[in-house]
Formats: C-alpha cells, sequence, structure tokens
C-alpha cells in the first residue's frame, strides 16, 4: 500500500537534503510544488492562459512567450493584491495536478511512497489529500546562518522572510511528524528512517 507524504519546514531549514536521501530510496517517487506550478504555467496550458489574461500588461515575459521569473517574482511580491490573483490562479491548478498524480500512483501501485514538497503545505489544506504532513525543524539561528552562507541573504531578507512564515508552533500542530535537521544529515535520516516504519495515519 503506497503512503503519501507531505513534506514541508522554514526556509533554510535543509529540506532539499531530505528530499534528495527520499529520492534516492526505492519505490519512491518526490513531487515538487515549485517546480510543478512552473510546469502548469508554461505556454499552451489553460494556467498560462488565465495568467495571460490577468497579467497581460505587466513586463514579465521573455521573448519566446515564456514567463521570466525573477520579473514576475518582483512584480507579485511588491503587491499583495497581485500575489494574491496569482495564488488563486496557480494553487488550485497545482492542487489538482497533485491530486491526480496521487490518484493514479495508488492505481498503477507501482511504488510504495509518494512525496511532495510544498512551502504552503499547511495553508493549502493538504493534510487533505496527503496520509500525514511531515515537519523539517531548523533553529531559526541556523537557518539563518545557512541562508547568510548558501544564499547570501541579509538580515533584513531573513527576517522578512522569517515574519511571513508559519511559527514553529504552527508546524508542529499541523504535522505528524518532525524531523530536527539541526544535526548531521545522518542524524536526519535515521528519524526518517523511524518515520517511514509508523503505521498508516489514515
Amino acid at each position: 500500500m503506497m503512503k503519501f507524504i507531505g513534506i514541508t519546514g522554514g526556509v533554510g531549514a535543509g529540506k532539499s537534503a531530505i528530499l534528495d536521501y527520499l529520492k534516492n530510496k526505492p519505490d519512491t517517487k518526490v513531487m515538487l510544488a515549485d517546480e510543478i506550478a512552473h510546469e502548469l504555467m508554461v505556454p499552451g496550458t489553460q494556467c498560462y492562459d488565465r495568467l495571460k489574461a490577468e497579467f497581460g500588461t505587466e513586463d514579465i515575459y521573455q521573448k519566446d512567450g515564456f514567463f521570466d521569473r525573477i520579473k514576475l517574482a518582483q512584480v507579485i511580491f511588491s503587491d499583495d493584491e497581485k500575489r494574491k490573483k496569482l495564488n488563486g490562479i496557480v494553487h488550485p491548478a497545482v492542487r489538482k495536478y497533485v491530486i491526480g498524480q496521487a490518484a493514479y500512483e495508488r492505481k498503477e501501485g507501482r511504488i510504495k511512497l509518494l512525496v511532495l514538497e510544498a512551502a504552503l503545505l499547511i495553508e493549502e489544506h493538504y493534510d487533505e489529500i496527503c496520509d500525514e504532513l511531515w515537519y523539517i525543524y531548523t533553529s531559526e539561528e541556523n537557518r539563518r546562518i545557512r541562508l547568510k552562507k548558501q544564499r547570501n541573504y541579509s538580515d533584513e531578507k531573513i527576517n522578512e522572510i522569517f515574519n511571513s512564515q508559519l511559527t514553529d508552533e504552527k508546524f508542529r500542530k499541523a504535522c505528524r511528524v518532525v524531523i530536527d535537521n539541526n544535526g548531521t544529515i545522518e542524524a536526519a535520516e535515521a528519524q526518517i528512517e523511524a518515520a517511514l516504519m509508523l503505521p498508516h495515519s489514515m
């Protein structure tokens, strides 16, 4: 029986390393909500047409018609109303795709583990779709260090990101499993293996 896990956590929590480990496990498929969104936003898709109708006058397109991700990000993150409009189009499309993929994989029975990583896993109510949610926990101090070192973010930018995300308490309340990622990758992997042994929560 396939288990469907949703993974989330704050920016800089080290989710990529966790996903890389899971990706290399046999009979496992990993999906990233951001990648799905980008695939659904290419020219010729229904999502693209709706976005074009909404943002057609904005300077956010490349010469080939594809969205310029940097310009798009600048527009939506500087305007709450535009961000809400974009999310209102893209997020339901991603959710529909994820539901379809989960149904397909359950029917095919080829994999034992399906994993979805999404920043807004809790806010978008993916607990209604996934068998269980996992929270990748890393202290704010360690996340700040990683973001400065790996992404060269300023303290101001980091504070803005932290303030826009759910609190540790809310993450813990919504997720069945907490993976403490403050230590070594080996320590995190041991926690993952223990969590995978848990019976289905549904």
